[in-house]
């Protein structure tokens, strides 16, 4: 017999609709269950060959939990806001409320004809005000809050406030971007603008300079995944990396709450890697170089203080301030092309990649341990974001390190007993020190970590 789908599939999702199959109450009597996809962008006259792929194997699995009893929330809705519907506007000259209403009702219609188990009556459409206000609302907490460390969580900007007048910054353990030192006398005789900036320095919403990725055509910034080998993914048009001031959220506040959660949610220990990767905390110590025959000093941060024997260069992050302070008249030229060369490149790019490029600035740095001078170069392995955006470069025992100093020539100097760097770094943690201090190169530093395990070091 044929199987005539048309009339079939017609007949049973009518009957899902009129009998609203698909539609979830609250049940205590069953076990709860979420299935979230992706939002589709509604930025095109319906929907691309990769969007079905994803929302046929969600459906499965709703399909499949629900079969096995539990109450299986399963909604849909549109990403509907930003760039895509304001470029898609652009391109075909209509009001993006046009375009974008035109597009939801086309996608939808697709959506439907797929026959999926969507929960239509929980639609969230993200360019309406019933659900942006919420995200302003959001927003409005965040500002008007700071982050307490001993509390560990937020707190109303209010009680900060109280707490400066009546004594300064004494006693805060505070989440900020910069430690900050004042009485309540010296924060009563400020200005009210002064004071707004010295807030801002404390709010989990606040203002602050980063490096974005800037498209000049679009007049906006753009998402790391909408960049692609330097131009915009819309239009193709030229993108640099540039500091600017924008919002930006005190996410680093919550490091340690964000590693706490991981340990209480069931995913793969590979996924959960990958997030602590991305969360980024971690311990360490902040070291200051002097620099050569100047009165400049800058602060790195190293998770490995037992490593400084064996620093035998630095290493500035193309987008520090310290790259014009410390790049010399000899070197000013070839810094200046590097840098133009490292603008077009994103975060993501730089961290992917393993290509080693980078380039001299002229000066050096005192190593306050062994009172060497090693040379300071620029290389956009390293990001303005991980530390003070300058770090110490230690060859033998961290990997990028290594090929950067194999690459430009630059000393390899081993600090654990019997290990092989000719051909790769030695990365593990673990061995007996040695050569901190190298009495040659050392003589006077009355410090010695040699015969100590690393992690006694």
């Amino acid at each position: 017999m044929e199987y005539n789908f048309k009339e079939i599939e017609k007949k049973w999702q009518k009957r899902w609709v009129e009998e609203k199959t698909y539609q979830v109450k609250e049940d205590e009597t069953k076990q709860k269950y979420y299935v979230l996809n992706m939002f589709p962008y509604p930025s095109g006259a319906g929907l691309h060959v990769g969007h079905p792929l994803g929302y046929i194997a969600s459906d499965i699995y709703a399909r499949y939990k629900r079969l096995q009893g539990f109450n299986v929330l399963n909604p849909m809705g549109y990403d509907a806001y930003g760039l895509p519907a304001e470029q898609y506007a652009i391109q075909t000259g209509q009001h993006p409320a046009i375009t974008t209403i035109n597009n939801i009702d086309r996608y939808r219609e697709q959506l439907d004809k797929i026959g999926f188990c969507f929960d239509w009556s929980r639609e969230i459409r993200t360019c309406e005000p019933e659900y942006y206000h919420w995200t302003q609302w959001a927003f409005q907490k965040m500002f008007n809050s700071y982050y307490c460390n001993d509390e560990k969580q937020a707190r109303p900007i209010e009680e900060l406030i109280q707490a400066f007048e009546q004594v300064g910054t004494n006693g805060m353990n505070v989440a900020c971007g910069e430690e900050l030192s004042f009485t309540a006398e010296e924060w009563k005789a400020k200005s009210e603008k002064e004071k707004q900036e010295i807030l801002m320095n404390y709010r989990i919403a606040y203002l602050g300079e980063t490096m974005v990725n800037w498209c000049a055509q679009l007049g906006t910034v753009l998402a790391n995944d909408e960049v692609i080998d330097g131009v915009s993914e819309r239009g193709g048009f030229p993108v640099v990396q540039k500091k600017m001031r924008q919002w930006c959220l005190r996410v680093s506040a919550y490091s340690q709450r964000l590693l706490d959660g991981l340990d209480t949610i069931e995913w793969t220990d590979s996924l959960k890697e990958t997030q602590r990767n991305w969360i980024g905390r971690s311990e360490g110590a902040e070291v200051q170089f002097k620099v050569k025959d100047s009165d400049l000093e800058f602060t790195i941060f190293t998770t490995r203080a037992d490593t400084m024997f064996g620093v035998t260069f630095m290493v500035l992050a193309p987008e520090s301030e310290l790259v014009a302070q410390l790049t010399t008249p000899e070197q000013k030229d070839e810094v200046n092309a590097y840098l133009e060369r490292t603008k077009k490149r994103t975060e993501r790019d730089r961290i992917t990649d393993r290509s080693v490029t980078g380039v001299f600035s002229g000066s050096y740095a005192i190593n306050p341990f062994t009172g060497e001078a090693v040379p300071i170069w620029i290389s956009d392995y390293v990001l303005a974001g991980y530390g003070t955006g300058a770090i110490m470069a230690v060859p033998a025992h961290d990997s990028r390190d290594y090929a950067f100093a194999k690459h430009f020539g630059l000393e390899i100097r081993p600090l654990v007993e019997g290990c092989d760097v000719s051909e790769e770094s030695f990365d593990a943690k673990e061995g007996i020190v040695c050569n901190s201090p190298r009495p040659d190169v050392t003589p006077y530093c009355d410090l010695t970590l040699n015969g100590l395990t690393i992690k006694e070091a």
